[in-house]
C-alpha cells in the first residue's frame, strides 16, 4: 500500500510504502539483506502518476486514448484490403488488424513498416491461426494524430495503394 508521509526534517511530503513487513523497506539503512526483484519502485511510480492525474485526469486520459484508437482504426480501415478492427466489440487502446485480403503476411507488413521507421502491431498469426494474417495494434496518449497518419501512409506504401 502506498501512502503519504513527511521527510525526516518534516519539511516536505513524499510517497512511501505503508504497512511493509520486509526489513529492506522498514529499516532500509540497517537492513542485513537486500533484494532487487520486488515491484516496489513500479508501485510507487504508479501511485505518484495516478495521484498527479487525479480522478478527472484519469477519465480524461482514458477518453484521449479511446479517441486516438478509434481514429487509428478508422484510418487503417480506409486502406484497401485491411480490416480494422476485426471484431465489432468495444475497443480501448488495442485492436486487431487483418491483412488477409492484401495478400501479405502480417510479418511482411511489419518488416515493411520497420523500413519506414514505424513499429507496427504484434504479429499474432502464429498464436491465433484462426484469425489469419492478423496483428495486434496499440495506440496510447503518446501517439499523435501525425503518428497515426504516418502509420496509415506507410501501410498504403507497403500495400501498394495510392494515397
Amino acid at each position: 500500500m502506498i501512502g503519504m508521509t513527511t521527510t525526516l526534517d518534516g519539511k516536505r511530503a513524499g510517497f512511501c510504502m505503508a504497512l511493509q513487513t520486509r526489513e529492506q523497506h522498514i529499516r532500509r539503512e540497517r537492513a542485513t539483506s537486500n533484494i532487487c526483484s520486488n515491484e516496489a519502485l513500479c508501485a510507487v511510480a504508479s501511485a505518484v502518476y495516478l495521484a498527479l492525474l487525479g480522478p478527472q485526469g484519469l477519465r480524461d486520459l482514458g477518453e484521449v486514448i479511446r479517441c486516438k484508437a478509434r481514429y487509428a482504426m478508422q484510418r487503417l480501415a480506409e486502406i484497401t484490403g485491411v480490416r480494422a478492427p476485426m471484431f465489432k466489440s468495444p475497443h480501448f487502446k488495442e485492436f486487431t488488424v487483418n491483412f488477409d485480403e492484401t495478400g501479405k503476411k502480417s510479418r511482411e507488413v511489419h518488416e515493411g513498416l520497420l523500413l519506414h521507421q514505424v513499429h507496427g502491431g504484434k504479429d499474432i498469426a502464429k498464436e491465433f491461426p484462426e484469425l489469419g494474417e492478423t496483428a495486434l495494434y496499440c495506440v496510447t496518449e503518446i501517439h499523435s494524430k501525425a503518428d497515426i497518419d504516418r502509420l496509415a501512409q506507410a501501410l498504403q506504401d507497403i500495400l501498394g495503394e495510392e494515397s
